[in-house]
């Protein structure tokens, strides 16, 4: 039985990889501070004997460190999924450390125990935002890369002190650009802004921009199944793909009927203008997946079957 450790693991994404390893029948360290996470996301895997969760700081470093020698006992480290990252554009944009502290120093963080533990294996979740606002469709070697908000440019960073780790501290590195991921345990987002403003004012729907930015949007499912592929199959030192729907996208005025729909059908939209959401937002985008593809990945779900899915998981609770 391999043993995994996965950062941010209460989170969204880091929660389902977890299960997924789990259901692959590895032994899996969580690490996460809460912040963002919770343990209701992790309910099944805290349920199996294969899963233990560190509820640290990944940036505190030597007490994390010396919880997992002991949560290790000597076992070897087979890959660091490092996920642990601010994943909320717009509060980085507000506030630049957020983006520093809980993106790039999570990373020199994560490299810091690679180095102490032995690990030699690194999955890092990276991100479309680190192209900026290049024209697509997005090639994996695009350039030159100018990303346009705090998120972004502190992904670059990571990818670039994971690469150079390679010098040192890394036998294998795997880079995944994720695209705009939605699903269950997703905590923002706009389906999550627009679920939230249809339950205080099911008459209206305001809706940032125009309308008219257009993205390929992929379910958690499918992309934690890329993540596994390109672990298993991808060729080379440094790997890096761009994971999403290279064939189709969504607009915003798609995704609010969508979720008006489902919601509350009563309900108009009021847009507020201009061509993009926020400061830092990247108002369209296509990626070219054809890399990804060669390894036998192809999402199961259109872009906007994924949204439709995911609206349905988060509208039911509610």
């Amino acid at each position: 039985m391999s043993l995994h450790i996965v950062t941010g693991a209460a989170g969204f994404i880091g929660s389902h990889l977890t299960d997924a390893l789990l259901a692959r029948g590895m032994r899996v360290i969580g690490i996460d501070d809460l912040s963002l996470g919770t343990r209701q996301n992790l309910e099944r895997a805290l349920a199996n004997a294969d899963f233990s969760l560190l509820v640290e700081d990944l940036n505190a470093t030597e007490a994390l460190l010396d919880r997992l020698i002991a949560e290790l006992d000597g076992t070897a480290v087979d890959t660091l999924w490092h996920l642990a990252a601010n994943s909320d554009i717009q509060a980085g944009v507000a506030d630049a450390d957020v983006d520093l502290k809980r993106t790039f120093l999570t990373t020199y963080s994560a490299l810091r125990l690679c180095r102490r533990l032995g690990i030699r294996k690194v999955v890092f979740a990276s991100t479309s935002a680190v192209y900026g606002e290049l024209p697509g469709p997005l090639t994996e070697d695009a350039g030159p890369l100018f990303p346009i908000s705090n998120y972004g440019a502190m992904k670059l960073a990571s990818e670039a002190a994971l690469s150079a780790a390679l010098t040192d501290a890394l036998d294998w590195l795997a880079i995944v650009r994720f695209p705009n991921v939605v699903g269950s345990r997703s905590t923002h987002g706009a389906l999550h802004d627009f679920i939230a403003k249809l339950s205080a004012t099911p008459e209206r729907l305001v809706v940032l921009g125009d309308g008219t930015q257009q993205k390929p949007y992929l379910h958690v499912a499918d992309l934690v199944r890329a993540m596994l592929q390109i672990r298993d199959r991808a060729p080379g030192r440094i790997a890096y793909y761009n994971v999403g729907d290279g064939r189709t996208t969504t607009s915003v005025a798609d995704i609010a009927r969508i979720v008006i729909e489902r919601v509350s059908p009563i309900a108009k939209i009021a847009y507020t203008g201009g061509d993009r959401g926020w400061a830092g937002d990247v108002p369209r985008f296509q990626y070219d997946t054809s890399k990804i593809e060669a390894l036998g990945w192809r999402p199961t779900m259109s872009s906007t079957e994924a949204i439709t899915r995911a609206v349905d998981e988060l509208a039911a609770p509610r």
